[in-house]
């Protein structure tokens, strides 16, 4: 509703207030908790009633923090516009010229005609409950204006007093740091020219001591896959704001007069449930917006053969894959130009003549024979300075043109916002795709932007528009096809990206320790039905760590499963065993990609007990993880959370790869017993006790309301 400019949104027990009274620009009164149904009277009082208190040695009037905190006003933190006008303009004042609003969304327009600005900001709250804004600067002006930032900054309150964000490298992506939000900023800034593996990825401020399913909380994450900023801060005038910003370089946005440039758009998601409650808001948001139905059971060729591209060996790998249940066959790295490793041929997407000198057609023929989708890997953003596309056109290359950026991995990067490069990579990946009706692309990026100059200044935010371009363009062409965002394992993993893509390769880390907790924390933002997570050779080859394969089965199972393995080498124990996975998998997975993930807080830190309820809560999949050793002799009971309290659920465990290694002389009876009945109120309050499983050992258990 709204009155006299008092804008109030509420859904899914969320609040908005918007106060876009008086002459300045409008404010952020509110975002949480549900205010309800509050009068128009009502919404003035609440608004004239927490007005605060002048203290001494401040400015006179109270500090209005408009959408756009100023420094024209005395703010005293990080600003929501800054820039210049040749050294003017650098403090603009904007004030309210318009608002509109829609539904659920408000368009409010700021001006300050003296230093030729005008700022439409667009605010909606989504069905999920996830607040979504972004602002649009124009230049109004007739000289140009150097845009430094402009950043959707959200007002906390302050009990929120601590901090998680993240941080990581590869084969180690999104390691949760915590931290108390003290005075001053805490401010992670990324400038790899890709969102990567220790970007802040979400950052959230909450109570003290929030938990997986306890805690009231406010979540920031940034909508962009280019260079970013976001930030906490708490002042001692009472300000306490989160802000995101995509980070620009000097010099990178100048707008001509009448020219504009729009933020990507930044989600805020609050939750009095704690980190689950989080989860669920983004997991909503992004389901409302897509139909990707059951993900298909995947096998990637990289890990089982590499560069060593031979059809009969791979035709034999296709028919052990189909034979113990997989969907769709993607073709890794290694079949295009010269590409025998990874020193040559990145932009020569031409099959190579000598090792494929039929073409792809009587792999993709096999497979599809044999019931699969095909797919195939490309790294099109990328270029080897060994290929003939480099050697034909060495001004495509991203970067100053009198000397080379420093390489990674034996590679530079196209400018792909240069229209001719753009249009030969979608020339070449287009026909590609028609010619053998490729279903899947396993989209690479697998280096930093360093040095990144297109057209004469500093080039990441246009290359990151284009390759948004370049994916949008490909899948109208195609319709149907789905894209993997893939980036050395698990970087550019974002809801910027996730707008022209359908699943993430959550990490080059197959490793099912490791990925368990990799797993976990990028499921914080992405449901589990769009992350990758695949089965992979009984030694990691990133780590060299050994796992079985009940482990590891257990590990990928919460996600899109898949297979990264060269199982015509694998026993066939092992092999019967992937069998009985994948059935039970693809039994299950209506429930895994569609239902709610659950995160319990186990008291014991060297296990953990998660799963996935039903949306109906009729049924669900936990996971009872012993991740090291404990000094329990035995576990803590496994009280399970999200069921129906009134229904009553059978729970038995599921062994599809055999049961874990424990380590008992007598189980806990109705494990012995192959199944234990209770009602949802009991499992969640009693629970059950668990068996004591070695080191790297999963139980999944099913439950089935009765």
């Amino acid at each position: 509703m709204s009155s006299n400019r008092i804008v109030h949104l509420r859904r899914a027990g969320v609040s908005v207030l918007i106060d876009a009274t008086g002459e300045g620009q409008p404010a952020l009164a509110h975002w949480g908790a549900d205010l309800g149904d509050l009068s128009p009277a009502e919404l003035g009082d609440l608004l004239a009633d927490s007005v605060p208190a002048v203290p001494n040695a401040v400015l006179d009037q109270p500090l209005r923090r408009g959408l756009l905190p100023e420094r024209a006003l005395g703010y005293r933190g990080r600003p929501g516009l800054s820039g210049h006008r040749s050294g003017a303009d650098f403090a603009p004042r904007l004030g309210l010229t318009s608002c509109e609003v829609s539904g659920d969304v408000v368009v409010l327009t700021s001006t300050d005609d003296s230093a030729g600005l005008s700022v439409r900001s667009e605010l909606e709250l989504t069905g999920s409950g996830v607040l979504r804004i972004n602002h649009e600067v124009r230049n109004t002006g007739e000289t140009p204006y150097q845009l430094a930032e402009l950043a959707a900054i959200l007002p906390i309150p302050d009990v929120a007093t601590e901090v998680l964000d993240f941080t990581g490298r590869w084969s180690a992506e999104r390691v949760p740091q915590r931290q108390r939000l003290g005075m001053g900023a805490w401010t992670r800034e990324n400038r790899r020219g890709r969102t990567a593996s220790d970007a802040s990825f979400v950052t959230t401020v909450g109570t003290d001591g929030f938990g997986n399913r306890t805690g009231t909380l406010w979540s920031v994450h940034l909508a962009w896959s280019g260079d970013q900023a976001t930030w906490s801060e708490a002042i001692p005038d009472g300000t306490r704001v989160i802000g995101a910003a995509e980070l620009l370089a000097p010099g990178e946005v100048e707008l001509l007069g009448g020219e504009s440039y729009r933020t990507p758009d930044v989600y805020g998601a609050w939750s009095d449930r704690g980190l689950d409650g989080i989860s669920e808001r983004f997991h909503h948001l992004v389901r409302s917006h897509r139909n990707d139905g059951p993900r298909p059971v995947v096998l990637n060729t990289w890990e089982a053969v590499y560069f060593d591209h031979d059809l009969t060996r791979l035709r034999d790998l296709a028919d052990i894959a189909a034979r113990v249940g997989v969907e769709r066959f993607v073709l890794d790295d290694g079949w295009f130009g010269g590409r025998r490793d990874d020193h040559s041929s990145l932009g020569d997407w031409t099959v190579s003549s000598d090792v494929w000198p039929d073409g792809l057609g009587p792999l993709v023929d096999h497979v599809r024979g044999l019931g699969m989708q095909f797919g195939l890997w490309f790294e099109p953003e990328m270029i080897n300075v060994d290929s003939d596309l480099y050697r034909a056109h060495p001004d495509w290359l991203l970067g100053p043109h009198d000397r080379l950026p420093p390489e990674a991995r034996y590679q530079q990067v196209l400018d792909v916002a240069r229209p001719e490069a753009a249009e030969y990579l979608f020339d070449r990946i287009d026909s590609l795709v028609k010619e053998y009706g490729i279903d899947f692309i396993k989209w690479d990026h697998n280096r930093d932007l360093v040095h990144a100059m297109h057209e004469g200044r500093a080039g990441v935010h246009a290359q990151t528009l284009a390759a948004y371009r370049l994916f949008e363009r490909l899948k109208e062409a195609n319709p149907g096809l789905e894209i993997e965002s893939c980036s050395s394992g698990g970087a550019r993993v974002d809801l910027g990206i996730l707008q022209h893509t359908d699943r993430f390769w959550t990490s080059d880390c197959n490793d099912a320790l490791e990925r368990q907790h990799i797993q976990r924390w990028t499921q914080f933002l992405i449901p589990p039905e769009l992350l990758g997570t695949h089965v992979g050779p009984p030694e990691a080859h990133t780590t060299g760590r050994r796992h079985n394969l009940t482990f590891r089965a257990a590990t990928a199972f919460f996600g899109h499963f898949g297979i990264e393995w060269d199982i015509a080498s694998a026993s066939e124990q092992d092999q019967a065993a992937l069998v009985e996975i994948i059935a039970a998998y693809k039994r299950l997975r209506g429930v895994l990609h569609t239902g709610s993930t659950v995160n319990i807080d186990h008291p014991d830190p060297s296990a953990t007990f998660s799963g996935v309820v039903a949306a109906d809560r009729s049924s669900a999949v936990f996971c009872y993880a012993q991740l090291a050793t404990t000094l329990a002799e035995k576990p803590s009971a496994a009280r399970f959370a999200g069921l129906d309290p009134d229904r009553r659920y059978r729970v038995t465990p599921l062994t599809p790869a055999g049961e874990p290694a424990a380590g008992h002389r007598v189980p806990p009876p109705w494990l012995a017993a192959g199944s234990a009945t209770m009602s949802g109120r009991t499992l969640q309050t009693v629970g059950l006790p668990l068996p004591v499983l070695h080191p790297e050992e999963a139980l999944l258990l099913e439950l089935v309301a009765v």
